[in-house]
């Protein structure tokens, strides 16, 4: 069946008229009054059943059914810091670490970074990141939209942030002593994880130590050197499923 994210108050037995963007989808399905859809708006939890009872031009109105209280989340509540990489990589990486479980993603200027946007078209990226969490929310069956923030300077994030904003803070580090992620993990991780990660060449030593003197902890994936965006959801892997 059909999944659409719907950010408006959902209750049994409603009439609503759908938000834009998933009418527009609706449309493109060539779906008809009587057919069936699912709903959920990412923060009552669940999801539920819905009838379209009309299809205009530019509207699309639906019949509110069941609630039904299935969640989708990971086990770990994990929330991804990343220098963003370049091109369209960033679009995939949202995409995947969405369907993936991560509970928020913080798209981050370093050093390093090839993409470095500012005002409007900064704002226009993470909104359009967020559309690329929501479809893929309404892909796999999750349940909470992902939070996408505001771009930010690591420098700026880690300076008004006392350590790890969420949990245990975790860093992927190619420095000598970094633990494996995998023992770290299997050595009781906490339940909340924010997981920082560089762009395209990693982060530089000196954010590096200035992530560590905030309480981040230096861990490996292994002697490979693996691409931005690949680390990160190879990361994302150990730490959700």
């Amino acid at each position: 069946m059909p999944r659409f994210f719907c950010p408006l108050p959902l209750v049994t037995g409603a009439m609503l008229e759908l938000p834009g963007g998933a009418a527009r989808h609706v449309q493109v399905l060539r779906l008809q009054p009587g057919d069936s859809i699912t709903l959920f708006n990412g923060e009552s939890g669940g999801e539920f059943d819905a009838a379209i009872t009309h299809m205009g031009r530019s509207d699309v109105q639906v019949q509110v059914g069941a609630h039904h209280a299935v969640e989708r989340e990971a086990r770990r509540t994990v929330h991804l810091a990343v220098g963003m990489p370049a091109n369209e990589r960033m679009d995939w990486l949202v995409e995947k670490a969405t369907e993936l479980g991560v509970a928020s993603i913080q798209p981050l200027m370093t050093e390093r970074s090839v993409l470095r946007l500012s005002g409007e078209r900064a704002d226009k990226k993470v909104a359009h990141w967020h559309s690329v969490a929501i479809a893929a929310c309404e892909q796999c069956g999750g349940n909470r939209v992902p939070a996408v923030h505001p771009m930010q300077t690591l420098t700026s994030w880690l300076s008004t942030a006392p350590g790890a904003p969420h949990g245990v803070g975790l860093l992927l580090s190619l420095q000598t002593g970094a633990v494996p992620l995998r023992t770290r993990v299997d050595n009781a991780c906490a339940d909340a994880v924010t997981f920082l990660s560089g762009p395209e060449g990693g982060l530089s030593r000196i954010e590096e130590d200035l992530a560590v003197s905030k309480g981040f902890q230096p861990v490996t994936l292994g002697p490979r050197v693996l691409r931005a965006e690949t680390a990160a959801l190879a990361a994302l892997t150990t730490l959700l499923i």
